[in-house]
């Protein structure tokens, strides 16, 4: 029985262990998203886990959603991600980008460029800009026939990432409320087109993203991130009879593209809901249960042991501990985290966590 320390094939990914770095925004890249010189430590401290999934990258400027967050759309921008993805490979290490459009989740003041949403819906809440936190604004409803453009924007920013940038694949994200996800939810998709209505409607969108992103740079190399009950952002999933029927649908559309996996963002991994989307999906399968509470070693461990994913998710112990898999495989014990440095500037909860071997030199 495969455990968190053995490797994992999925699609062209060759995994040397299970344990996958979960994508996390940390807002350090340049004011014009290229990746710094912290970013690249950061990562390559991080590379001995046996995949990792960069934070979410715009690939088009309208698709940017918070300051300090890293893109795929200019020269400049891959350029850093290369430098990123170089170290990450010199460590031997495995990266793909997380390709994120933040839908309706931005605003004019960070793109510079009219907020996209299926709908005219704005979210409940705001946002922070550089002049500080402002009300979301009511989004513009994409018309069909700028849909294809949004195809065409996940389509090259993921081309880019793997042809100039370096990366090894891409996760499409679906997820958390950003703009593929906001056309899955009945909360934010009121559309009564061809994108919006029936399950079948609201999928189309994702479906024909993931279908011509895995066109251009192979299925393989192809993942996607879903969070189904998430209820975040104004989304609201709290139908189960919805969400079963969308995401049913969705996994039924996506298995015969051969994705090299789906991420599943839930905390009950061992629900009939999860479980069942696994099963129609038919390839491997990450889980993540980090919602109100971090993934503990324990629980890792255990949701290979009961067969529950074919690789696990971690994001809180991935930040505080670059050497998390050792920490884990060794049972070492593991560094807190300090919430209130996540957002912060430079080294700063970024790179400053030590290593196991780095507290044992000291004491």
């Amino acid at each position: 029985m495969p455990d968190l320390f053995t490797p994992l094939t999925a699609g062209d990914l060759s995994l040397a262990n299970r344990l996958v770095m979960a994508p996390l925004t940390r807002t350090r890249a340049s004011d014009d998203g290229v990746a710094t010189d912290v970013m690249v430590e950061h990562y390559a401290q991080r590379a001995s886990l046996g995949l990792i999934i960069s934070e979410g990258t715009f690939p088009s400027p309208a698709g940017k959603g918070f300051l300090g967050q890293p893109g795929l759309a200019t020269p400049e921008q891959l350029a850093g991600w290369k430098r990123v993805t170089d170290a990450v490979h010199a460590e031997g290490g495995l990266i793909v980008a997380q390709v994120m459009h933040a839908g309706r989740a931005s605003h004019p003041d960070i793109s510079g460029l009219p907020v996209e949403a299926p709908s005219a819906l704005a979210i409940d809440g705001e946002t922070r800009t550089a002049a500080g936190k402002v009300p979301y604004p009511v989004p513009h409803a994409l018309t069909i026939d700028e849909l294809p453009g949004i195809v065409e924007a996940f389509v090259t920013g993921s081309q880019n990432a793997v042809d100039v940038a370096g990366f090894d694949g891409v996760e499409l994200h679906a997820a958390n409320g950003y703009l593929l996800h906001e056309f899955l939810g009945a909360t934010s998709n009121i559309r009564t087109d061809a994108y919006g209505g029936s399950p079948e409607n609201r999928i189309r969108l994702v479906v024909e993203v993931a279908t011509a992103v895995a066109a251009r740079i192979g299925a393989g190399r192809v993942g996607i991130r879903i969070s189904p009950e998430r209820n975040i952002q104004s989304l609201i999933e709290d139908d189960p009879a919805d969400v079963l029927a969308v995401y049913g649908a969705l996994m039924e559309a996506l298995a015969p593209l051969g994705l090299a996996f789906v991420s599943i963002l839930h905390p009950t991994p061992a629900s009939d809901l999860v479980q069942g989307l696994r099963s129609r999906f038919g390839g491997p399968f990450f889980v993540n249960t980090g919602f109100a509470e971090a993934t503990t070693r324990d629980e890792a461990v255990a949701l290979m042991a009961d067969e529950l994913a074919d690789a696990v998710v971690v994001g809180r112990a991935a930040i505080a501990n670059p050497d998390l898999l050792r920490r884990w495989r060794e049972d070492l014990g593991q560094n807190e985290l300090v919430p209130a440095t996540i957002y912060a500037e430079g080294a700063l909860g970024y790179t400053d966590y030590p290593a196991h071997d780095e507290i044992a030199a000291t004491q």
